[in-house]
């Protein structure tokens, strides 16, 4: 089997997102949304023993894959930073390998709505950044946190599991924690973060009540707050956010989201013409009337008060796909298929 170095340096070379280690299939990586063979020669079981205990680097986390049957962590292979999943499979290590970009992007280039362009200049309130495993999600977050780094003099904090992007500090302070080997958890992270003076809170994933709780406290107390979800879409991040919650403390929960939830962005990425992948990305900017909505709970409301937000900058995923169909980026069977309302969506690609 190649060395990981060669197997990163291949994938870069190749445009590939991910790379995948499995016992006794060849070694595949991601190439504009597909999996294809590296090559041709199956990876035996010794290799993806000695290619685990190779990544894990320590005794006490290779113990761990061994004990829990899972381990996260990022390196750096070939120049390339990389955030790493080991985990077993029929009693033998298996990898998963996501490729980062060796740069934060700029936020401008992301093809994101224009209307995110002023998130940096929020000073308080949470935002969510949402969508499945490998929709971009962190990478649009970091492009976020360094266009603050650069133009804003403030103190951001991130709780990560594990760190992915490294950022310079230009004109901010930034101390980027991991959890497991910084802070124990999300929820304890974020707690404790709130006695360290900071601007902006940047966590990983808001998975579970006590973050979600410590989150919206934050906010209300002054704080600006990033999070991610794995949502498709805004309703459904604020009914995610607010069903964790007992239901006899679901309507307070409400309440206090309805006052200080930002904006939800919600991205996917789909197959472009020609290969590689376009970001389609659906942006509500909450007006007094979702508000109102996140407070009534008549979240099934919002997709219609997102589609009519255009002239402040918000969109709908559905819009987001016909206005890549009509740039020519993606198909229209690619668009039909990403689609919330196919019915609506095939009525204007014309």
């Amino acid at each position: 089997m190649m060395t990981i170095e060669q197997l990163v340096t291949k994938a870069k070379e190749d445009g590939a997102s991910d790379i995948h280690v499995i016992c006794n299939l060849p070694p595949k990586y991601r190439k504009s949304g597909d999996l294809e063979n590296m090559d041709e020669t199956p990876v035996t079981r010794e290799e993806c023993f000695a290619l685990a205990k190779e990544l894990a680097k320590t005794d006490e986390a290779y113990n761990e894959l061994l004990t829990t049957g899972e381990l996260d962590a990022a390196d750096s292979f070939a120049g390339n930073r990389c955030r790493i999943h080991l985990f077993k499979q029929q009693g033998v290590p298996s990898l998963a390998l996501r490729i980062l970009s060796e740069h934060i992007p700029r936020l401008e280039d992301l093809g994101l709505p224009m209307a995110v362009m002023e998130l940096p200049k929020l000073h308080k309130g949470i935002v969510l950044v949402t969508g499945e495993t490998g929709s971009g999600k962190s990478t649009s977050l970091a492009a976020i946190m360094d266009n603050i780094n650069h133009n804003y003099k403030r103190h951001i904090v991130t709780l990560e599991d594990p760190v992915e992007y490294m950022y310079t500090p230009d004109k901010c302070a930034i101390n980027q924690r991991e959890v497991g080997k910084d802070t124990q958890s999300f929820a304890m992270g974020l707690r404790a973060s709130l006695r360290e003076d900071p601007n902006v809170i940047l966590i990983g994933e808001m998975r579970d009540r006590d973050t979600i709780e410590t989150a919206i406290t934050a906010a209300e107390t002054g704080h600006l707050v990033f999070g991610t979800l794995h949502t498709g879409s805004a309703a459904d991040s604020i009914d995610r956010m607010v069903q964790v919650f007992p239901e006899a403390a679901q309507q307070q929960i409400r309440l206090q989201l309805s006052m200080v939830l930002q904006a939800v962005l919600t991205q996917q990425l789909v197959q472009k013409k020609g290969g590689g992948r376009a970001l389609a990305a659906e942006y509500m900017i909450v007006t007094d009337a979702i508000r109102n909505l996140i407070r009534t709970g008549n979240t099934p409301q919002i997709a219609n008060a997102v589609a009519t937000s255009a002239e402040i900058g918000g969109q709908t995923m559905d819009q987001a796909l016909i206005m890549l169909v009509k740039k020519g980026q993606i198909t229209r069977e690619n668009a039909l298929h990403y689609a919330v309302n196919k019915d609506f969506v095939n009525r204007n690609m014309m």
